[in-house]
């Protein structure tokens, strides 16, 4: 996905995997204002929070926080506000129906620039019960001891 030549990956939601089983990701554009822009390319974005809704046939994001940016003036944009991404609206019905009977959620994962254009991978993920969490941080912690043990062997 964003790690082709050209793309640059913004900011990623790491705690999206911690928190969630991703299914299914996807590829949308956002509808941004030009100090967005700015900002967005000077690194200053967060995905802490955020999620994505369809209401009334278009897919919004929310609690995305993008930092003003420095040389603004007055016309600078407010940092969380809701923004329309951008998918074709055959995704968009697909994903309103597995969000729906599912009890699914869309999350972005990360946002890059892909041939110059800002884009969100946002992932279909299901949330995980507290005892998925303690697994995946005991599975976790076991292959980080294996791996110690291993390089202890060959220069021990």
């Amino acid at each position: 996905m964003p790690q082709k030549t050209g793309d640059r990956v913004v900011t990623d939601n790491r705690k999206a995997r911690h928190l969630y089983h991703i299914l299914e990701t996807y590829e949308a554009g956002i509808a941004l204002k030009g100090t967005e822009v700015k900002s967005l390319r000077a690194g200053k974005a967060n995905l802490q929070d955020s999620f994505a809704r369809i209401e009334k046939g278009e897919l919004m994001l929310y609690n995305m926080h993008i930092s003003p940016y420095e040389q603004g003036n007055i016309f600078n944009h407010e940092p969380k506000r809701t923004r329309k991404l951008l998918m074709h609206k055959y995704e968009i019905n697909r994903l309103l129906g597995k969000t729906q009977e599912k009890g699914l959620t869309l999350i972005p994962l990360k946002v890059y620039f892909k041939n110059g254009k800002a884009k969100v991978q946002l992932a279909l993920a299901k949330g995980k019960r507290v005892y998925d969490k303690r697994r995946d941080i005991a599975e976790r912690d076991a292959k980080r001891e294996i791996q110690r043990v291993i390089k202890e062997k060959q220069f021990g």
